[in-house]
């Protein structure tokens, strides 16, 4: 899962080299952290969070596979 957001911010953004992605388990749930530089940050989030958006609903749908519940956060 952490692959999957890592390959899609990276093809996203100007500076791949700051993309950092983690993961973390909580209450049963799988959270994935994104960071990317400040500069990237509009592009990864998009026109009204469409771009933010997609990327959850892909991760999701992955998800859904291996019955986990994901949640992604675009951190600062």
């Amino acid at each position: 899962m952490k692959e999957l957001v890592e390959v899609i911010a990276k093809a996203l953004v100007d500076s791949p080299e700051e993309v950092s992605v983690t993961e973390k388990e909580k209450n049963n749930s799988l959270i994935i952290e994104l960071k990317v530089a400040s500069s990237d940050m509009g592009k990864v989030i998009g026109k009204q969070g469409k771009i933010a958006n997609a990327i959850r609903s892909v991760v999701k749908a992955f998800a859904t596979k291996e019955d986990k519940k994901v949640i992604v956060e675009i951190l600062q």
